[in-house]
């Protein structure tokens, strides 16, 4: 039973209570205002969230991306996921804990120990902290599935703050989602090339040896896809991606990739990673031209893939049951290798050269993702005919997972540009 007051209810008199009532409107109206007319680019920053990214603002971004993975099984460190197989913005594919994917609770035990940090893990987002410092704004992700695979962890660990927020797909986005509580929206715009790129006939290539084509790809090195031209003024932090459409995979010989400037066809014919380099440039060209400078610009490396013994269409296989070991690395991915899985470092070395000298920070977060070959969808695709129809998922990541990490990164990185 709950203690009653010893004291007697307080009565004001009527004057005083309409001074009371005067006074507290006021001070309601006060405040309302000067929020109304804070700048939207105005950052809010709880103290105990601003101890945590003082810390982490002050070591360089390659420190946060550099390090090791360690088991955690009891969780001690935080390794317990903020959602699971419910996620409203789950996509089927990757919700690996729904498909019934073996070695979850071990994929979601290991915790990313950065260089510099003093030993410790890479702390979590405090997903509360984060919305109410983002209040107002938007976020938007552009780029393949990788960064859809990026974002659908991004909205899974922030809607664990606020149960009310709802699918958001307005200003053209594949995807997204919008937080209530905070007027927040976080969206994904799919634009696997960056460049505006359209099937061809045959018949309208203006080029030779054209015999043994089905048709062909005309990629427009200069123009930017539809799909994101029309949102440059629209969100305060952009995330962009491409490289793994640039593949011979995606456009084989007789229905290959064939790139245009000024519309009109590059002579001589450029080959795919040449062709990737100009559209680099011209895409960091557009962006840091059409984008607004306050806006944070932020370009995401390769996410790299794990088959083993073979491309996804030949049998390729991702069953590993831990990371990978440090020593093991060069061998997957050097692009000396001639294996399937070089062709993320190779992609980087294009971006870091087509954004440096630029205001597109990079967020690198090729390094830790390497170790993670235990950590795909593999077989567990929540259909039973679609590893026989697409092989073995090893590109994409199993939800939670890896990607969580990558939050934990970007969310540091977007306060502490902010911040700056």
């Amino acid at each position: 039973m709950a203690r009653e007051s010893i004291y007697p209810p307080t009565k004001l008199s009527p004057r005083l209570s309409s001074i009371v009532l005067l006074l507290t409107l006021a001070v309601l109206l006060l405040f309302s205002s000067s929020s109304l007319l804070s700048s939207p680019f105005s950052l809010k920053v709880s103290p105990p969230l601003r101890r945590h990214t003082n810390t982490l603002c002050s070591i360089r971004a390659a420190d946060l991306t550099r390090g090791f993975w360690s088991y955690d099984p009891q969780g001690k460190n935080h390794t317990r996921s903020l959602y699971d197989a419910s996620c409203k913005f789950h996509r089927n594919a990757w919700n690996c804990f729904r498909n019934a994917r073996e070695n979850m609770d071990a994929i979601n035990s290991w915790v990313w120990i950065p260089e510099g940090y003093g030993g410790s893990p890479l702390p979590r987002i405090d997903p509360a902290a984060f919305l109410h410092a983002m209040k107002g704004r938007r976020i938007g992700f552009v780029g393949d599935s990788l960064n859809e695979n990026f974002i659908v962890a991004f909205l899974c660990v922030l809607s664990s703050a606020d149960p009310g927020a709802r699918k958001w797909k307005r200003k053209g986005a594949w995807r997204g989602g919008y937080f209530p509580k905070f007027d927040f929206t976080l969206a994904y715009h799919r634009a696997v090339l960056l460049a505006k790129y359209m099937w061809q006939p045959v018949e309208q290539l203006d080029l030779p040896s054209r015999d043994s084509l089905k048709g062909f790809y005309k990629v427009d090195v200069d123009i930017p896809a539809d799909d994101w031209a029309n949102i440059t003024q629209f969100y305060d932090v952009l995330i962009f991606n491409t490289g793994h459409w640039w593949g011979i995979d995606k456009f084989p010989n007789d229905r290959p990739l064939v790139f245009y400037k000024d519309g009109k066809p590059i002579v001589p014919p450029l080959g795919i990673l040449d062709g990737l380099e100009l559209v680099l440039q011209s895409m960091v060209s557009y962006i840091n031209k059409e984008i607004p400078n306050n806006v944070v610009k932020i370009w995401r490396t390769q996410s790299p893939r794990h088959f083993y013994g073979g491309e996804w269409n030949q049998n390729g296989s991702c069953l590993f049951t831990e990371p990978l070991k440090l020593e093991e690395l060069d061998s997957w991915f050097d692009p000396t290798n001639k294996g399937g899985n070089k062709e993320a470092r190779e992609v980087n070395i294009r971006i870091e050269r087509a954004i440096e000298g630029t205001g597109i920070q990079l967020l690198n977060l090729t390094h830790l993702s390497e170790f993670r070959a235990d950590a795909h969808p593999a077989i567990w695709l929540g259909s039973k005919d679609a590893v026989a129809v697409w092989g073995q998922d090893c590109m994409h990541w199993c939800l939670p997972g890896l990607p969580d990490t990558w939050v934990d990164v970007l969310s540091a990185q977007i306060l502490c540009s902010l911040e700056a």
